[in-house]
């Protein structure tokens, strides 16, 4: 690649954004760990550094239009202009839509929809200048209506849209765009969800493996690999795809 290889993974203190960073940073690239917390990046940045890589953590609420444009700013001065940017950052805030607050709503809508807006357009000025850019969105399979989930569900299909649109916009400049749709991940965040739902973990994995095609639940290295196939220069021909790494089909 001819561009400085530098990537942002947002939501890469833990879980699949942490996956993603260190699977970038194995695949050469300088990466930028933004999580809303500095320190609780600083691990992944260590584990990237003790492996003979580049990266440093960055802590940014990416809804924060001010402070997304510091982050990225830092990243282009401290790594060298971003050329690929993973939409990670989420949240979730589940319940039925009945008992569901506005701010429940109104989160989880800033961080996926209004964070990949404000961190895609920040990022996308290095990429055109680059003439080589590599925007990877992470949907969900809850994008095709989940229980519980109106919310979440909603902005992880507008986050589809979201990439159609980009690819159509910046396919001229060298940019592609995609999103990847994970099924059932084992990460802290599921975790949470079965605490939530008074099951045990091993519990709710079991039977989301007894549904899933491939008979087993997803780990974050699933998903890091499908975003390094989507980020390399070999995929420029490939934009405003949804992957849904699910272990079956989907949609």
């Amino acid at each position: 690649m001819s561009t400085t290889k530098t990537a942002i993974v947002t939501g890469a203190a833990r879980g699949i954004g942490a996956a993603v960073a260190r699977r970038l940073a194995s695949d050469g690239f300088a990466v930028a760990v933004i999580d809303l917390d500095e320190a609780a990046g600083k691990p992944v940045v260590a584990e990237i550094e003790a492996a003979g890589g580049r990266a440093i953590a960055i802590g940014a609420d990416v809804a924060d239009e001010a402070a997304v444009e510091a982050a990225v700013e830092r990243v282009a001065t401290e790594l060298g202009a971003p050329t690929v940017l993973v939409n990670n950052a989420g949240v979730l805030r589940d319940n039925l839509l009945f008992r569901m607050t506005a701010d429940d709503w109104d989160t989880v809508m800033n961080v996926h929809l209004r964070g990949s807006f404000l961190m895609t357009r920040a990022a996308q000025k290095y990429m055109t200048k680059a003439g080589f850019g590599r925007i990877v969105n992470l949907s969900s399979t809850s994008a095709l209506g989940n229980r519980g989930q109106a919310n979440y569900a909603a902005a992880k299909a507008g986050l589809q849209g979201f990439t159609k649109t980009l690819a159509f916009e910046l396919g001229k400049f060298g940019i592609t765009a995609n999103a990847v749709a994970p099924g059932f991940i084992e990460t802290e965040m599921t975790a949470a969800t079965a605490a939530r739902m008074g099951v045990a973990f091993e519990d709710l994995k079991a039977g989301a493996a007894a549904e899933i095609p491939v008979a087993r639940t997803g780990v974050p290295d699933d998903i890091a690999h499908a975003v390094s196939f989507f980020v390399s220069e070999g995929a420029g021909f490939v934009s405003g795809q949804v992957l849904y790494v699910a272990g079956g089909p989907k949609a």
